[in-house]
């Protein structure tokens, strides 16, 4: 019953990470700022479902998957983060590096 409930409260925290970054997202202006508000929800909301799985299962081998998938995920995820921020760069200016480019203009 105590272990239904606390991984009940931990899934809910993280649905309300994921649904709070994800009203983030909507209401920033550009790329760059929308960015930040991916992190809560590709780190934090992670971390609370293998804790709710880890209070809900308890150590079996289900709880280590979970962990090696999280794992996976939070060395990835900033990686993922910086290499989308400078394909956003390039995007917008023309190259990655300050003040190489000027920005490029589209084809018409």
């Amino acid at each position: 019953m105590v272990r239904d409930v606390c991984a009940d409260v931990l899934l809910g925290l993280a649905v309300l990470t994921v649904a709070s970054a994800s009203l983030g997202v909507l209401l920033m202006r550009d790329a760059y700022q929308k960015l930040h508000f991916v992190t809560p929800a590709a780190l934090v909301a992670p971390v609370l479902v293998a804790l709710a799985v880890l209070v809900q299962m308890g150590l079996v081998e289900n709880t280590g998957e979970t962990c090696l998938a999280l794992f996976f995920m939070v060395i990835a995820g900033p990686y993922l983060s910086h290499a989308t921020m400078r394909a956003i760069r390039v995007r917008d200016q023309g190259d990655w590096r300050p003040g190489k480019a000027p920005r490029a203009e589209p084809e018409q």
